[in-house]
Parts: C-alpha cells; sequence; structure tokens
C-alpha cells in the first residue's frame, strides 16, 4: 500500500507537469525512493517504467485537447513536452492508430455496435486463447492481444463480445503477449475526453504474459475488470477507428 500511494504521488506530479523535462530522478524524489528503488516499484506497481507510463499520459493528454480544444497539432505537442512535431505525429500514430488531424475528425460512432466483430487472419497457427471476462458491468468488452501490457497500437488479435462471460482468440502467432480488455458505463460509448488521472466509468482489465510458442494448444486465461484507477496505464488506442475497419 506504501509502495502505491508512493507511485501515486510520481503520476500526480506526471499529470501536473506534462510539458516539463521530467527526468526518472525528479520523479523518484517524489515518490522519495532512491531512482532504482523507484524504478522498480513503479514498475511492479503498473506494468511500465515511469518513462513509458509518462510518455502514455502524455499522448493521453493530446487526445483530450485534440477533441475539446481548437489548438493546432503544433501548439499541443508542445504543451506536452514534445519539441518535434513530426516526433509528437509518429509517437501519436503510433500509439492511437489514426494521426492527430483524423483522430479530432472521428465520428462519433458507436464501437459497441459491432459484437461479434473478430481480427483473426487464418491460417496462421492452430493456437486459441479460451476464458472467461468477469466484469461488474453488464456491458460489451473488447479484449485484445498486444506485445505490452498497454493499450496501444493495432492489437494482434481482438474481439468484441457483448458483455461478461466466454471468449475467443484464435489463429494466434508465436510470442509473449498481454490480453487487455477495456468495458465502458452505458452513456460513456462516445467520450473522447476520458479525463486524466482515470475515469471511472472505464473498466480495464489484463492478463499475461502470455507465452504462445509454435504447435501450441489452447491457452485458458481468464481475466476480471475493475474500475480505471491513476495507477493503470492509460489507454490509447482509438477504438472506433480500429473496430470501424
Amino acid at each position: 500500500m506504501e509502495n502505491e500511494r508512493s507511485v501515486l504521488r510520481a503520476i500526480l506530479a506526471m499529470q501536473d507537469e506534462l510539458g516539463e523535462p521530467l527526468t526518472v530522478d525528479d520523479l523518484a524524489r517524489t515518490a522519495m525512493f532512491s531512482k532504482f528503488h523507484f524504478s522498480r516499484i513503479f514498475q511492479r506497481v503498473t506494468g511500465l517504467s515511469p518513462g513509458r507510463f509518462l510518455s502514455a499520459l502524455r499522448i493521453q493528454e493530446a487526445k483530450r485537447l485534440l477533441v475539446t480544444t481548437s489548438s493546432a497539432v503544433t501548439e499541443i505537442s508542445h504543451r506536452i513536452g514534445y519539441s518535434s512535431v513530426g516526433t509528437f505525429s509518429t509517437r501519436f500514430t503510433h500509439s492511437v492508430g489514426v494521426s492527430p488531424i483524423k483522430y479530432r475528425q472521428l465520428e462519433s460512432a458507436v464501437p459497441w455496435s459491432l459484437i461479434g466483430h473478430r481480427h483473426d487472419i487464418p491460417g496462421i497457427s492452430s493456437t486459441r486463447i479460451v476464458g472467461e471476462i468477469s466484469s461488474p458491468l453488464e456491458r460489451p468488452v473488447f479484449a485484445g492481444l498486444f506485445p505490452g501490457r498497454l493499450l496501444e497500437g493495432r492489437p494482434v488479435r481482438y474481439t468484441v463480445v457483448d458483455g461478461p462471460g466466454p471468449f475467443e482468440l484464435t489463429d494466434l502467432p508465436p510470442g509473449d503477449w498481454y490480453l487487455m480488455t477495456q468495458s465502458v458505463e452505458a452513456g460513456r460509448e462516445d467520450a473522447f475526453d476520458h479525463p486524466p488521472g482515470g475515469d471511472s466509468s472505464l473498466y480495464v482489465g489484463f492478463s499475461g504474459p502470455i507465452s504462445i510458442r509454435p504447435h501450441s494448444a489452447t491457452e485458458w486465461v481468464d481475466v476480471r475488470l475493475r474500475p480505471m484507477t491513476p495507477l493503470h496505464p492509460p489507454a490509447l488506442l482509438a477504438l472506433r477507428e480500429l473496430l470501424g475497419t
């Protein structure tokens, strides 16, 4: 619990100074730990390094600013600590799945209407993941397989199910993957501007790493969704764009 409070202090400092050139030393002082102990504790609590978490917070804030202000992309990139708008645009596109300008133009199409939509490429392998999704929300759930513990970039496989219960991902490529899941309360499906610091209307869960090897059979994975808190890494992927393709 004390470790979580210390990490939370560092995360709050990140949120307050997104445009500043924060270092791990700066954050460790905020958490009142040595640099190396802080990095270990931060990774253990959040699943990400301090630098990776800070980068994710900056992209999350850029998403919010793009849809709640008329500020130019260049101005937004500087406000969140990027000196190069080109570097920012590349990072944003990789994380969110679309460019900053395209994200600003996204329609309010509700992705949950595509329940049962899957991203499975046949002929890769016979490996599959099956399991049970638990959630306090009786709402649709996105479940995707990612290379890290962060909902960013295009998942290697994904599905959308109509609520808590069984799910399946098939034809899985070899590798070590994280199962990332997300659901949202009714009436918040079209909210582009989930506030920084965690949004209790978002429910998230993860499992991993899950090792998929050639000629593996079935992996059984259960995952539980919980309300998002500031200790959870931000969800960066633009699900509307992903599920609309």
